[in-house]
């Protein structure tokens, strides 16, 4: 009876340790915390609601992921942005996520395809009545990732959040600090190209009008001038 009691509570322990993992991956990719933000253990654990210990752990595998920093201090950060890295991600992206909306266009179901038209629809909507900066980007990002799951490729999929772990911070922290969403109206055109291409089953289409997106996203984030020219730019973590 012991032993089951204590295989019980080591399955609880592992389920709870993999929900905070993804749900401060979530917070990482939806740009809930800054470039350079310094964290705490106790900080993240009251994001999601739970003790520092399966915090910890999380933190761990983030920063196996590159997605979270730990320093000889042990101080815990989101990684700085520099202008040479940031210039790599978004090729990387363009290719990568292009082929995945080309992917979505051949292997899509008619079901895929409701809830992508449904989440495009709501990021139009809600750009053109709103104005709601962070609303847009949970909705972009949620399209986005109907998207890459519709390619049907769970490897790819996987390769693509690690993507988003490490560009999420900068796109969306700068673009959700606006007042309302920078070339939004660019972005639904984007969106428009992409999703009539995967609509239609033509690759090269969806996979135009997605890289068309980064783009458009990445030009935004140069203007601002918050990318550092090399990590020297910086006094370490902005806290």
């Amino acid at each position: 009876m012991k032993m089951e009691f204590d295989e019980l509570t080591r399955i609880k322990r592992v389920t709870m340790g993999s929900s905070v993992h993804a749900q401060l991956r979530d917070l990482i990719m939806a740009g809930k915390l800054a470039p350079g933000e310094k964290l705490s253990l106790r900080k993240l654990a009251a994001l999601v609601g739970v003790s520092t210990m399966p915090v910890r752990e999380a933190v761990i595998k983030l920063v196996a992921e590159q997605a979270l920093i730990l320093s000889p201090n042990r101080a815990v950060s989101v990684p700085l942005m520099t202008r040479s890295r940031f210039e790599e991600l978004t090729i990387i992206r363009r290719e990568i996520e292009g082929f995945a909306a080309a992917q979505a266009a051949l292997k899509r179901s008619a079901k895929q395809m409701q809830t992508i038209r449904r989440l495009h629809d709501a990021f139009a909507e809600q750009v053109a009545t709103e104005h709601d900066a962070q609303k847009a980007l949970r909705l972009n990002m949620s399209l986005h990732f109907a998207i890459y799951a519709a390619a049907g490729l769970p490897m790819l999929k996987g390769i693509i959040e690690g993507l988003w772990l490490r560009g999420g911070p900068i796109l969306n922290f700068d673009l959700g600090s606006s007042a309302e969403p920078p070339g939004s109206e660019e972005a639904v055109r984007c969106h428009i190209q992409m999703v009539d291409g995967i609509a239609r089953r033509d690759p090269d289409a969806a996979r135009t009008g997605l890289q068309n997106d980064i783009s458009t996203a990445s030009s935004f984030i140069f203007a601002t001038g918050k990318i550092l020219e090399s990590l020297e730019e910086g006094d370490g973590p902005r806290s």
